[in-house]
């Protein structure tokens, strides 16, 4: 009877995603950016993952206090999508940052560096992530295209990367926080951490 090959053994993570949209959550049209989270962070992480999904109304309280319930469910890492233009009904910015502990600037300036690639009204764009506890929340754009652009970033003809994504800074932020040990696959997005920082590959049979 052979023996197994041994598999790499990573820490499962419980991540939020949260889908904020007043047509969507009413029935109107389908909602297309839950799935595109999913699918994306399936394919970029190595962890065992447990979804807490959300589909919600542009509501700043609701928002919030969505928010609040997903961090106290133990998410490291909760992603939004929508609510974060210029309309006034975009609430999503105001409702993330009147739960933060710390503002992250950071990411969402390098997400709208890679929107400009593609288009100048990227400046309308008014994505914040912050740090709650021991959860990085990231605001995402609305379509599930720049969903995936902004997280991953943006590659050359020969597949090597032009504008880093978001994501690759991810990783590091959990780790730094006190969060589970996040391992990315590389050929999606490769997570960036100082050499002191990386954990020696575990195995498990």
């Amino acid at each position: 009877m052979s023996t197994p090959e041994p598999t790499v053994a990573c820490d499962p993570v419980k991540i939020g995603i949260v889908s904020i949209s007043d047509r969507a959550s009413s029935g109107v049209y389908e909602d297309k950016g839950l799935p595109a989270l999913q699918d994306w962070l399936s394919r970029a992480l190595q962890n065992p993952i447990t979804f807490e999904a959300r589909l919600i109304p542009d509501e700043k309280n609701g928002i919030s206090q969505t928010l609040i319930e997903l961090v106290d469910a133990g998410c490291a890492l909760v992603l939004t999508t929508g609510g974060t233009g210029p309309a006034l009904r975009d609430v999503t910015p105001e409702a993330t940052l009147a739960v933060a502990d710390k503002e992250m600037p950071g990411f969402g300036e390098q997400m709208r560096r890679i929107s400009l690639e593609f288009v100048p009204t990227a400046i309308l764009s008014r994505q914040v992530a912050v740090i709650r506890g021991q959860t990085l929340i990231i605001n995402l754009p609305g379509q599930p295209k720049s969903i995936a652009e902004t997280l991953e970033g943006l590659k050359d003809a020969e597949g090597k990367s032009k504008v880093a994504g978001i994501f690759a800074a991810v990783p590091y932020c959990i780790d730094l926080i006190g969060g589970p040990y996040l391992e990315t696959v590389d050929t999606v997005c490769k997570a960036f951490r100082p050499k002191t920082a990386v954990r020696p590959a575990r195995t498990s049979t």
